[in-house]
């Protein structure tokens, strides 16, 4: 009996449904191993959550690797070096540039931190900016039809040149620099009294006696029949007024630098002044 009932239990399942004997059991060993293995793949996914990838999570390099705690330590110290090296730029950078506001007010800082480890011993920049408005103005003394002679007002030569350049996107050369650099060529060859010096004193008064004489030919100073005799150039030069919050007090009133009359050659007229300017400017005018 007991070998009977144990076959008859080997040839029935669980559920007491009969089948081949030791079928069932080897039917149901393959699917416990799949689902073993399944949760086994679903454990070694890694922390992130991930299923069914063998590959391990990329270790953090760098300040990412830190806590949070030295983190916050790391970005805190590159802040201040960040702030100790711009700080000092901008120390260095007044020390060199020309005397302002800053310099006026926090020199002895500056040179504190200057002196003697940082110092200096050359000029970022050129000296100080021109700080005035020079319009360059002539006047004649033409002779009339009738055979009078009469002065012309001032012609300011500056303003003209300024009217024709302000909106223009493409001003000429001339219109630029023409009458400047004939300003400053007389300026740097003459001394204070108006006396050349050297040959190239000469000149400079040569190319602007030929400037005047364009310039009036094209405001009609002469008039009808009339013909320029003489010309006299006269500087006028005012302060820039400086910006209300640096305290610093110019005065307002023009100075006049007048030169003598220069007689204009009865040969010299608005047509070869072209030629002269071109001889100017080889003499070193521009």
């Amino acid at each position: 009996m007991e070998a009977y009932d144990t076959g008859s239990e080997a040839r029935q399942g669980r559920d007491g449904q009969e089948g081949p004997a030791g079928s069932g059991g080897a039917s149901e060993q393959p699917g416990g191993a799949a689902e073993q293995s399944g949760e086994a793949a679903e454990r070694s996914g890694g922390a992130d959550g991930t299923t069914g990838t063998a590959e391990a999570a990329a270790p953090r390099t760098g300040v990412a690797a830190l806590s949070p705690r030295y983190q916050v330590g790391a970005v805190v110290a590159l802040a201040v070096v960040a702030i100790a090296v711009c700080a000092h730029i901008g120390l260095v950078f007044l020390h060199v540039a020309p005397s302002n506001t800053l310099t006026k007010q926090h020199g002895e800082a500056v040179d504190e931190w200057v002196f003697p480890e940082f110092e200096q011993n050359w000029k970022l920049f050129a000296p100080n900016p021109l700080q005035q408005n020079i319009s360059v103005q002539v006047r004649a003394d033409v002779s009339t039809a009738d055979g009078e002679i009469r002065t012309t007002g001032w012609y300011d030569l500056s303003a003209e040149d300024g009217r024709a350049i302000d909106g223009n996107p493409l001003p000429s050369h001339t219109q630029q620099n023409e009458l400047r650099r004939a300003w400053d060529f007389f300026v740097s060859s003459h001394d204070s009294d108006n006396r050349p010096v050297g040959m190239r004193g000469t000149l400079s008064e040569t190319y602007l006696r030929h400037i005047a004489v364009q310039r009036l030919d094209r405001n009609g100073a002469a008039g009808e029949g009339g013909t320029v005799e003489r010309v006299q150039y006269r500087s006028r030069t005012t302060n820039v007024e400086p910006p209300s919050w640096t305290g610093e007090k110019v005065s307002d009133r023009p100075a006049y630098r007048e030169l003598p009359w220069w007689t204009v050659p009865g040969g010299t007229d608005a047509k070869d002044g072209g030629a002269a300017d071109g001889a100017a400017r080889t003499g070193g005018a521009a």
